[in-house]
């Protein structure tokens, strides 16, 4: 790589995470404020003491099922480390969420592989603009990207992704409006295959009303790929909106029922005091958040960070920390 690429990727990592910190400051406020208070205002860990917390942790999204497996970790470190003082509880509680979250080492293998990438989400939450950031960023990568516009049952889902296979500059297949998602992928593989594409980005309908027509079709979907493209690697990633907060939880649930949910993309975390809903997602579903947007940049999309997420979201400081 060469010299000044090298030095510009520290730059745009150091941004991002200026930019987190920045964007969970509402989240931060809310968390330490609140644990402040508990941590300083207690002399001695018991029940009355779990009970705050508890409900600080909920009232930040994190749910009730993650919050209890959270405060159970902590109940056992603390009678197996025999610890006396509340505050020493703060590192224990954010140290078990980060392992929590944290990423498998083969989680971004597929980039380095011919890939299908299925994208699911409802309408709204920020789809067709995180494929276009996520093609963007393979093709930065090196990678020779496509779009498949399978998301047919909305006009302006197509027209918004061929605006962004322009901006981007990598290639598109799309169909009419109305026409059979599935053939639109079938034509995707094909040219695929055919032009050598490294990862194939492919926006699916983004309904959730009628659960049953949305499982047929991702249905219809896989067996396409499984059919025409049994060598790629799969991933079908799922896009929620960070500033609905517990609504995320239960589109991502519905989602999963529907399709082999690989990887959770969460959106708009600039400016949330929700940032707790990424824990509770991941933490509920079982499957890892893969990158977090916090902003309108193309950059603003990243990997996810598990140490750095949890510091910017329960850090007793309010100033951007030295990167």
């Amino acid at each position: 790589m060469p010299e000044d690429m090298m030095q510009e990727e520290p730059k745009k990592k150091k941004g991002f995470f200026s930019r987190l910190w920045s964007g969970l400051t509402k989240s931060r406020k809310s968390f330490s404020s609140g644990l402040n208070s508990i941590f300083g205002g207690f002399t001695k860990i018991d029940e009355d003491f779990y009970e705050e917390l508890e409900e600080i942790l909920i009232m930040g999204d994190l749910g009730v099922e993650t919050t209890e497996k959270i405060l159970d970790e902590l109940k056992i470190r603390v009678k197996e480390e025999k610890i006396r003082e509340p505050e020493q509880c703060r590192q224990i509680l954010t140290d078990s969420i980060k392992n929590q979250m944290r990423v498998d080492a083969h989680a971004y293998d597929f980039i380095d592989k011919k890939s299908v990438v299925l994208v699911v989400g409802v309408n709204g939450v920020g789809k067709t603009t995180t494929i276009g950031k996520l093609a963007w960023k393979y093709r930065e990568a090196g990678k020779k990207v496509m779009l498949a516009a399978a998301d047919t049952f909305r006009a302006a889902a197509t027209e918004q992704l061929v605006t962004w296979a322009e901006r981007t500059g990598v290639g598109i297949i799309s169909g009419q409006e109305g026409a059979d998602p599935g053939s639109v992928v079938f034509d995707a593989i094909s040219a695929a295959k055919s032009r050598g594409t490294d990862i194939l980005l492919v926006d699916t309908a983004g309904r959730l009303h009628n659960k049953k027509n949305l499982m047929n079709e991702l249905g219809k979907i896989y067996r396409i790929i499984g059919r025409e493209y049994p060598e790629a690697a799969l991933e079908t990633f799922v896009v929620l909106d960070g500033t609905t907060g517990q609504n995320a939880l239960a589109q991502a649930k519905s989602f999963n029922e529907a399709a082999n949910i690989t990887g959770i993309i969460m959106t708009k975390l600039d400016g949330t005091a929700k940032g707790g809903i990424a824990i509770a997602v991941q933490s509920e579903l079982g499957v890892p958040v893969k990158y977090i947007g916090v902003g309108e940049h193309m950059e603003d999309l990243q990997e996810f960070d598990p140490d750095a997420y949890v510091d910017a979201l329960f850090s007793e400081r309010e100033e951007t920390p030295d990167e």
